[in-house]
């Protein structure tokens, strides 16, 4: 009795906030409901699910910013630790210089790169400099979530700070050791820093997995700044411009929810994407785990 007396602040929220809004969306999911009536309709909108095409288009450009732009921005932030831990001086410095750009709130963030990657913005300005003609980089569907990666690098500082402090934890002997034993630099990086900051790694892939399947405000802002599009009364806006590159699962569900009323059908896209997200962070475990036996 005494341990439920005391796990009981954390029960009473994970029934508060997860178990029943979890419930009730799996329960709005057979039913068609506009936020007034509620009509039992049964497998309807899992029916609809399958022959929405939106659905296959949000979920590509998705499954893009989780196969593509999550391990490049990985990559890049932990290409950026490696160099400030090396820096001899002004390590300070570029730690910070790397770092502000994500205190930038990111509706003014993802405005302020539509503004610079503009046909005619700055940017684009700069490469005709040396002769090259930049493309409509928001504005050309080929371009859109390339620019939507470039962002994510720009506002990358969070995680190259957590990796720097992984880097700084490795005990120098390993790479003492390593050196004595004619090991390079590739060689030490395979065999010392990466298992010793693969807990690390692990933490960083399975929670930027989950936000690029939740990418939602910088996908929106950009769409609507670089369409020009307003809320003024009488304007149309579609998520996902230009020609749907930038339509994500989240977009679709706000779309669904709020937008056209279909609260139903927006629970079970909830639901899809809950699921994908609890697929998707069991097989990084599983192969993280699998990874930890082998070696």
């Amino acid at each position: 009795m005494r341990p439920l007396v005391w796990l009981s602040p954390w029960l009473a929220g994970v029934s508060i906030f997860f178990v029943y809004p979890l419930l009730a969306t799996v329960y709005f999911s057979f039913h068609r409901y506009d936020m007034y009536t509620l009509e039992f309709i049964g497998l309807d909108n899992y029916r609809y699910l399958l022959e929405d095409p939106r659905v296959a288009t949000s979920a590509r450009n998705t499954l893009w910013l989780v196969l593509i732009m999550v391990p490049v921005t990985l990559l890049f932030s932990l290409a950026l630790a490696q160099l400030v831990v090396r820096l001899k001086t002004g390590a300070g410095l570029i730690r910070t210089i790397f770092y502000l750009p994500s205190l930038v709130p990111a509706a003014a963030g993802t405005i302020a790169f539509v503004f610079l990657l503009n046909p005619s913005g700055p940017w684009n300005r700069f490469l005709g400099l040396f002769g090259v003609h930049g493309p409509d980089w928001f504005g050309d569907p080929a371009w859109s979530k390339p620019s939507l990666t470039l962002l994510s690098l720009w506002g990358c500082g969070q995680l190259t700070v957590i990796f720097l402090a992984a880097l700084l934890d490795v005990p120098r002997h390993l790479y003492e050791a390593a050196a004595i034993d004619g090991a390079g630099p590739w060689r030490r990086f395979r065999s010392v820093t990466l298992p010793m900051i693969a807990p690390v790694l692990m933490f960083a892939l399975v929670t930027n997995v989950i936000y690029a399947l939740q990418y939602f405000t910088q996908a929106m802002i950009a769409s609507r700044v670089a369409s020009g599009v307003t809320d003024s009364a009488g304007s149309t806006f579609s998520p996902g411009y230009p020609d749907e590159s930038l339509l994500t699962l989240p977009q679709w569900l706000f779309q669904a929810g709020f937008r056209d009323y279909s609260m139903g059908y927006a629970c079970v896209l909830a639901l899809l994407l809950f699921g994908t997200s609890m697929i998707f962070t069991l097989i990084l475990l599983r192969q993280f785990r699998r990874a930890e036996e082998g070696s």
